[in-house]
């Protein structure tokens, strides 16, 4: 199992007034945290809840399903296109970067075992679009359109340009490129899926996107390309399993959503950094940003007053970041948490060869980029101590299917028991929609007339 350690986040290491008592904490929290966690799992099976995403690793039949399609298009083709924004993009692209061999889509077919190049276009920047299509032999394409409503303007944009470059390379076989995974019984997708004959994979029903990774929105991505998705539903079921345990002393993912939500309220630390220290996890950052932001960034709490909460993600990644961020951590304004992410076992080994011994750099020779990895993370671990900057580590014990889905499950659950803490709807984004609907009006949406007057009114001002 992967390992927390939240030391640095107590009185003693950061300071009375950066840090918290933790122990003290976790005693004064005790009963409610049992009571979240206990809600929670009783919640989860009920229709309306958004907890379904809880139930996604015990879904036996979809992974059956994905599976027996990555195995019917085995050898089919060369690249996998996936067409989705947010939720339907992000989890995907931080676990295939994970997991594949780095640089995949530059491998050749040999060094990749005869597998797929993966894209995802979830952008709708038309130089990004035209460039990627371009070089794209689309004849060879399987092309994945992924969108719960059927109807996000952004991925149906792509989608129409995508479709229609099919059709004109392939002609009436254009329906053998595309998989639609969208809503199981409506949308605007769903119809033209039925009525173009696509296969079809279907987003659960109360499941938001930014929890859908361990639907088909994410496992059908990955199985194409060869990833092992039974060892990532193992990952989830046993991380799952310690999850539910109600005592915050034996559940990681409820200290950690208990220190950040107490920093925050208690201590002023409103901006969450996360910083794993290996290249393959930099997409996770981004995966995290976009969970933690959406579902705690809450204008209204439960009872409808105005609280306007949140605290802000900012990714990093180690060592990189700590070249450009590091200094504003440790002397700019304290008002930070920072999350480590530790791996333990690199894949690779690379050994420093002993050359230069006569210069001032000749002391790496012998060492290993692995030591010397490691040794940064922990001088900026013990660097944001000297600052009095509190900060987390979760540690992977090495980067494998298991245990990114137990690291990306924790923190599914752990947002989930932060948003309680907060009092706050974590399911919903309204602020996110209100955009959505000026877009729909000033891309002249039938039904959106008084949205784009609304907008007129306030872009004049």
């Amino acid at each position: 199992m992967i390992k927390y350690d939240y030391g640095n986040s107590d009185y003693t290491i950061a300071g009375s007034d950066n840090g918290l008592n933790i122990s003290e904490a976790f005693v004064t929290y005790k009963d409610r945290i049992a009571e979240i966690i206990t809600d929670l799992n009783k919640r989860k099976d009920k229709p309306g809840q958004f907890l379904q995403w809880m139930n996604l690793g015990y879904s036996e039949e979809t992974v059956w399903y994905v599976k027996e399609f990555a195995a019917l298009v085995e050898n089919r083709f060369d690249n996998i296109l996936v067409l989705g924004i947010g939720g339907s993009a992000l989890g995907g692209i931080a676990i295939t970067e994970a997991l594949l061999k780095p640089y995949w889509n530059f491998l050749s077919k040999e060094q990749r075992n005869g597998l797929p190049k993966i894209f995802f276009l979830d952008n709708i920047d038309p130089d990004s679009i035209s460039g990627l299509l371009d070089i794209l032999d689309l004849k060879k394409t399987l092309v994945n359109v992924i969108t719960k409503s059927g109807d996000t303007t952004e991925t149906m944009a792509q989608f129409m340009i995508v479709k229609d470059r099919l059709e004109q390379v392939l002609g009436d076989n254009y329906r053998r490129n595309i998989v639609a995974t969208t809503d199981k019984r409506t949308g605007i997708l769903r119809q033209i899926a039925e009525q173009e004959g696509y296969k079809t994979f279907v987003v659960p029903d109360d499941v938001g996107g930014r929890f859908s990774v361990f639907s088909a929105v994410g496992l059908l991505p990955l199985a194409l390309v060869g990833i092992d998705i039974d060892e990532i539903i193992n990952g989830i079921k046993d991380m799952d399993l310690a999850l539910k345990n109600t005592d915050i002393n034996q559940n990681i993912a409820a200290q950690n959503a208990l220190i950040h939500y107490l920093l925050d309220v208690r201590k002023g630390k409103n901006i969450s950094v996360m910083m794993p220290y290996s290249s393959k996890l930099r997409y996770f950052s981004d995966w995290y940003a976009h969970l933690w932001a959406e579902s705690l960034g809450k204008q209204y709490d439960n009872d409808n007053n105005v609280v306007n909460v949140g605290s802000t993600p900012i990714k990093a990644l180690g060592v990189t970041d700590q070249y450009s961020q590091l200094q504003l951590y440790n002397e700019g304004p304290n008002n930070k948490i920072i999350t480590f992410i530790r791996v333990e076992n690199f894949d690779t080994v690379v050994e420093i060869p002993k050359i230069f011994e006569y210069t001032g750099i000749g002391y790496l020779g012998g060492k290993t980029i692995n030591d010397l990895m490691n040794a940064e993370a922990d001088s900026t671990k013990v660097s944001l101590t000297d600052y009095k900057r509190p900060s987390v580590t979760v540690t992977l014990p090495k980067i494998d299917g298991y245990h990114v889905a137990q690291l990306m499950y924790m923190f599914e659950v752990q947002t989930a028991i932060a948003g309680a803490l907060y009092n706050i709807d974590t399911f919903n984004q309204p602020g996110v929609e209100q955009a959505k609907n000026y877009t729909y009006a000033l891309m002249g949406r039938a039904g959106y007339e008084d949205s784009a007057q609304n907008f007129r009114s306030k872009i004049s001002v």
